[in-house]
């Protein structure tokens, strides 16, 4: 790779050594050289703008989590150093609640959770990036209910009329990375497909293998297709006047592996039926920023990993009822 420090032996590696040596060396001031000055960060919370935001975030992370883990389980990159590069990287993150910070005070827990940061690359830094952390899974380990800890955050924030605004498709900023095109009939185009087909009410899931397992927010697994249906068909079920797009697709076939396919995706609806996991229905508009991973097996899906954040959409139904 041109323009990137030599200990990186490929671009995979450079994105495991930069973060095991940003959170687990500690050395968080390495992210003022591998993040630019002017990186814009998207979470379902908004948007962050240059590496300073990031810095202070991991301090104060950390503070709370001190032992925190950050266990690569797969990178799906693509791009050359034409057009630049991009991951997407799913991570096992783990670690005990020890200090005080966002997540209150320390409860001792022993937690694990899933990320999933898609990260634009070049000349040795990261430029852009979009992150989905399982948040749910994190407070519920911790001892709190996403509904009530949505709405600590709006407590803390000042209440219904002051609470920051999440992020939404009006407020995305359009990335310079320039995507990798995927071919026809690719495995990347059959998940993509599979994503918008699922949104239909007419759709059966044989895209999916029938030994498939599903990984959801709040560390739930589904096995085989039946469990599958129902996790999309709870999210699906919630919010009428659905508009679903994808918005980047990655993809990765080596020899001798299975294909691997990432997909961010945006999805906005009415929150207009009653629910187990978002309560009474608020009759407002919902917007969900996802990030998915998928492996296949011949023709089929064998593993998927979904990842949204429930805090999110629960901060919106509380503001939207306020």
């Amino acid at each position: 790779m041109k323009s990137f420090d030599k200990k990186f032996k490929d671009f995979p590696d450079f994105i495991l050594k930069i973060t095991e040596q940003i959170w687990e060396d500690k050395d968080v001031e390495s992210i003022g050289e591998f993040y630019t000055k002017d990186i814009p960060v998207r979470s379902p919370f908004g948007v962050t703008y240059g590496n300073k935001p990031v810095i202070d975030a991991t301090y104060a992370t950390l503070r709370e989590f001190p032992n925190r883990q950050l266990l690569g389980e797969d990178v799906i990159w693509n791009g050359n150093d034409e057009i630049g590069y991009h991951s997407s990287h799913r991570i096992l993150s783990k670690g005990t609640h020890l200090g005080e910070g966002f997540y209150g005070k320390p409860s001792g827990k022993d937690i694990y959770y899933r990320v999933i940061a898609d990260c634009a690359c070049k000349d040795n830094q990261v430029y852009d990036e979009w992150i989905v952390r399982d948040q749910g899974a994190m407070v519920r380990q911790i001892g709190y209910s996403p509904k009530e800890f949505a709405k600590i955050i709006i407590e803390s924030e000042g209440g219904l009329s002051n609470a920051s605004k999440l992020f939404n498709s009006e407020t995305d900023k359009q990335s310079n990375y320039e995507a990798e095109k995927y071919k026809n009939g690719s495995k990347a185009e059959k998940y993509s497909e599979i994503l918008k087909n699922i949104f239909n009410n007419n759709y059966t899931f044989e895209g999916y293998n029938r030994a498939a397992n599903i990984f959801w927010p709040g560390n739930k697994i589904g096995h085989g297709r039946e469990d599958i249906m129902e996790k999309w068909n709870s999210l699906k079920k919630i919010f009428s006047n659905i508009k679903f797009s994808v918005e980047h697709v990655g993809f990765l076939e080596e020899k001798g592996q299975n294909s691997r396919i990432s997909v961010r995706w945006f999805l906005e609806g009415i929150h207009s039926n009653e629910s187990k996991d978002y309560g009474k229905a608020s009759n407002k508009k919902v917007f969900i920023l996802g990030i998915n991973h998928a492996e296949f097996y011949s023709n089929s899906i064998i593993r998927e990993w979904v990842l949204f954040d429930e805090i999110a959409i629960w901060k919106q139904i509380l503001l939207n009822h306020g």
